[in-house]
């Protein structure tokens, strides 16, 4: 590796980013600010230019920042698509690929609004602001069903809040690379149907659609409301119910959940009132709902003699992915 101080070495980079970058890599950093990311990756799209870093930097360059072995090692491997295949290289750990954020960074491949790598995941401002937002709020039931198999990272992560960073949140006891990802994905990857829903829930009273939610607790508030007509459930314990209930033996299907969340959305929606198109929340609904199974409940109850209230929820079983209408 060359012998050059930090000083010098920030001095030069910050330079040259800030003066030799092309208007082809100028254009590029433009095209990458996107909102959240959507799809279930490693990079998000402003962390893109990691990628194109370790992809097109010169050997002096990555020198710069890495033992010359492992410079070596990433351009013996090029091309790479994600953060899995960079970190396959020998030598490229969570260490080095912070080093290669930082380089990424200096050598004006991404802007700070892409933040930093963290277990194994590229992380964008925007993601991060999305990821301590849903760490910082929802219920400990629901943190639990985001992270089954991170039960102690859970109790660690409430134990800690409020958080303030995506790096606090991977840095906590009990928390790796699935289970941030984990995170990530719940806070970003359903925004499409999580408009949707707050446009349903601000247009009718009668209708209800959440994304997040305490099922325990809606469970609670419907079995003791005024009038328990029906208790239908699956993958729920038993015991948590009351006697008559019916237990149904297999889980819900996507299918099942997505036709269940239309057709409260269509109630909603029956005079066409909504501001935004369901079609783009649906669909986004029925992309995440694939290759899931769920659990949950049909329930129906009665606040008063007048009423009627027809309650469904299901959570994913292995990343919590929950939805409810009413």
């Amino acid at each position: 590796m060359r012998i050059q101080t930090i000083s010098s070495m920030i001095g030069t980079a910050l330079l040259v980013a800030a003066c030799q970058v092309p208007e082809l890599e100028a254009e590029r950093l433009a095209t990458t600010e996107e909102a959240l990311t959507s799809t279930d990756v490693d990079v998000a799209p402003e962390c893109e230019g990691v990628i194109d870093f370790a992809n097109q930097a010169a050997f002096e360059v990555l020198d710069l920042y890495l033992p010359s072995n492992t410079a070596n090692g990433i351009i013996a491997a090029r091309p790479f698509t994600t953060l899995e295949s960079l970190s396959d290289v020998s030598g490229v750990g969570p260490f080095r690929l912070t080093q290669i954020h930082f380089g990424a960074t200096l050598e004006g491949y991404v802007t700070p609004s892409c933040v930093g790598i963290y277990d194994e995941l590229a992380v964008s401002a925007d993601d991060e602001t999305a990821m301590v937002d849903l760490v910082n709020g929802i219920s400990d039931t629901e943190l639990h069903d985001v992270l089954p198999y991170a039960w102690n990272g859970a109790l660690n992560l409430l134990a800690a809040r409020p958080f303030a960073t995506a790096e606090d949140i991977a840095a906590t006891s009990g928390i790796g690379a699935v289970s941030f990802r984990n995170i990530r994905n719940a806070a970003t990857l359903t925004v499409p149907f999580e408009m949707l829903a707050g446009e349903v829930n601000d247009l009718h009273r009668e209708a209800r659609t959440l994304r997040h939610f305490d099922w325990w607790q809606e469970l609670q508030a419907a079995l003791w409301a005024y009038d328990l007509n029906g208790v239908t459930c699956f993958g729920v314990d038993p015991s948590y119910l009351p006697n008559g209930s019916t237990i149904r033996p297999n889980l819900a299907t996507p299918a099942e959940v997505y036709a269940e969340v239309a057709s409260t959305v269509s109630f909603a929606n029956r005079f066409n009132e909504l501001t935004v198109d369901p079609t783009i929340g649906l669909t986004n609904l029925d992309t995440q709902l694939q290759g899931k199974s769920f659990f949950g409940c049909y329930i129906s109850y009665a606040n008063d003699p007048w009423s009627g209230n027809n309650l469904a929820f299901f959570v994913d079983t292995q990343a919590g992915l929950s939805v409810l209408t009413e």
